[in-house]
């Protein structure tokens, strides 16, 4: 059963039959640039390992479809207090739900796809999850992405220096976020 749907955009929960598909993707040097690195390929073993047990550190990891076929891959979590104390999120909104996001079909970018993915899982977080925020934490540098995201209506929040290990070096990133009724 999807978890949602909206157009042509269809998410539903990861399950075994997408090792493959996934192995596939995260082994692209393309798709790798933004997600995971070139230097870190995955093989169907890795795959497993390392998303299926997603479910026990309270993330929910997805697949994503687009006119029944699968392109792409989303996760979302609700933020631990430790990731809120990290990001320096204090106070005013109790509820803030993280995603991260790719499209593994290459064939896909540049069309709209991924901000209908971002907006769908955005509204169905703060409509059926009750988050009163949603952050992301892209590299500075991956300006389609970030660009992206601001058509959204995210917005930066905090400059993140050094924060993620991509490619053999600290690579800086952006606490973008995006408040209910926003």
């Amino acid at each position: 059963m999807p978890i949602l749907t909206n157009k042509d955009i269809t998410v539903n929960h990861l399950e075994k039959t997408h090792i493959p598909t996934l192995a596939k993707w995260l082994s692209d040097p393309r798709v790798l640039e933004f997600y995971e690195g070139r230097d870190n390929p995955f093989d169907e073993e890795k795959v497993e390992q390392e998303f299926f047990t997603k479910w026990e550190k309270g993330v929910h990891p997805c697949i994503v479809k687009w006119k029944g076929e699968p392109i792409g891959y989303i996760q979302f979590y609700k933020l631990d207090e430790a990731t809120r104390s990290l990001y320096k999120l204090h106070g005013d909104t109790p509820v803030r739900y993280g995603i991260d996001q790719f499209i593994g079909e290459p064939g896909y970018w540049g069309q709209g796809i991924g901000q209908l993915l971002v907006s769908s899982m955005t509204d169905y977080l703060f409509e059926t999850k009750k988050a009163g925020a949603v952050v992301m934490d892209p590299q500075a540098e991956n300006h389609r992405a970030l660009a992206c995201y601001e058509k959204c209506g995210y917005k930066k929040v905090r400059f993140l220096p050094k924060h993620e290990w991509h490619e053999g070096a600290y690579r800086d990133c952006w606490l973008i976020e995006k408040r209910a009724g926003s």
